[in-house]
């Protein structure tokens, strides 16, 4: 991931219409199978500038953040977080069977997870029997946008694709739904756009200020959480899902 992103998540996650509208979704997820307060032991793999593990995981547990970027854990610690170390996905410095939870948010479609499998069976290795992942990824391959490249994203995904991977690596599959279904026209227009009027670089969908317009996208998307939770969404800019170890 760019450097600069870094440094726009950690100063927007805190209000951005997007962190905030997830994060009620993965709240909600976290809600039927947990109670807020419980104490748990919690793996973010990935955890950027550390606003899921402050904003989020914090509520239910013990919070342990890893990410193979240095700029990431020192916004992590701008934040006050002591419990992150570096390390990549695909070789976790930790014990089997340690973590109740391992949440991993956006981070496998990226270039430095060269295997996504590989990452997942770590995470299966390193939950205790009975625990979770919790995971959240890009949709359609074909919605590659400006973004993308400043993410340096490797691919982004179908629906059967994540259900296959979590079979594999091992996991009972929970939850599997679509999210940003709502929105969805919106932004795929947008990306579509960027092909046919390519600028020069690549500019991150973080630099737009949604201004006034940031509470009303942030209750949209928050919306999505009950259907997410019950039957599923059938389309959307991002996947979601719940994996069980046994």
């Amino acid at each position: 991931m760019d450097p600069r992103e870094y440094e726009l998540m950690f100063q927007v996650e805190d209000r951005h219409w997007w962190y905030r509208g997830m994060d009620a979704i993965m709240r909600t997820l976290l809600n039927q199978r947990y109670a807020s307060g419980t104490r748990l032991n919690i793996l973010d793999a990935g955890c950027g500038s550390g606003g899921g593990i402050s904003n989020l995981l914090v509520d239910y547990g013990s919070v342990t953040g890893v990410d193979i970027e240095p700029i990431a854990l020192a916004y992590c610690r701008k934040r006050s977080l002591s419990q992150v170390a570096r390390a990549s996905v695909i070789r976790l410095p930790f014990a089997n069977a340690q973590f109740d939870i391992v949440a991993s948010f956006d981070v496998l479609y990226e270039r430095a997870v060269p295997d996504d499998l590989s990452a997942l069976c770590e995470f299966m290795r390193v939950l205790a029997p009975g625990g979770r992942l919790f995971l959240r990824l890009p949709a359609y391959d074909w919605l590659r946008g400006q973004h993308d490249r400043t993410t340096h994203a490797r691919k982004r995904y179908a629906r059967k694709e994540v259900k296959r991977l979590l079979t594999q690596s091992g996991f009972i599959v929970e939850r599997l739904s679509f999210a940003n279904m709502f929105l969805f026209p919106i932004a795929a227009l947008k990306r579509l756009s960027e092909r046919l009027f390519l600028a020069p670089g690549a500019r991150s969908d973080l630099e737009f200020n949604a201004g006034p317009l940031n509470g009303i996208l942030r209750t949209v998307l928050t919306s999505e959480a009950p259907f997410i939770a019950g039957a599923g969404l059938p389309f959307g800019l991002s996947i979601v899902a719940v994996g069980r170890k046994i």
